[in-house]
């Protein structure tokens, strides 16, 4: 079921990303806002856009959260192997995407330590000075006609 489901979900998601699903979609659109006046505006009219819209939006919330979990599966999974075969990374990096919100704090504390120990010329304790640029000369108003 897992499987159908994903194959499912990569071919809709592929086509729902067209833009040619996008001109269908506008095409449906207008098709109904034009029949309006044949079905009198009824309340069975606005029923079929309101239920049509709200079933295709209720499904591509699942479609998008089954894409957004895949491709970020897929990122964990590239930044372990680089993570894994660089000499000096730790890996229990690898696990990071499970930790608490606890431990991805003292995480990030320690890199930022990290950080600081190892490049001092990156922090920037002043402003520098700029140097100061020559004054532009104010343009001169004619108010009268030059004599001749």
């Amino acid at each position: 079921m897992n499987e159908l489901f994903s194959r499912l979900a990569n071919q809709t998601a592929r086509q729902a990303g067209r833009a040619s699903t996008f001109m269908v979609s506008i095409a449906i659109v207008l098709v109904w806002a034009v029949s309006g006046p044949f079905f009198h505006w009824s309340d069975t009219w606005q029923l079929v856009i309101n239920t049509g819209t709200t079933i295709i939006t209720f499904l591509m919330v699942f479609l998008i959260q089954n894409t957004q979990n895949r491709d970020t599966q897929a990122l964990h999974l590239k930044i372990d192997e680089l993570i894994r075969v660089t000499v000096d990374a730790r890996n229990s990096m690898m696990t990071l995407e499970d930790a608490t919100e606890r431990e991805l704090d003292v995480v990030k504390a320690e890199l930022q330590n990290h950080c600081g120990e190892d490049t001092p010329a990156l922090v920037v304790t002043e402003k520098p000075k700029r140097r100061a640029k020559a004054p532009v000369p104010a343009p001169t108003l004619r108010t009268s006609r030059p004599r001749a």
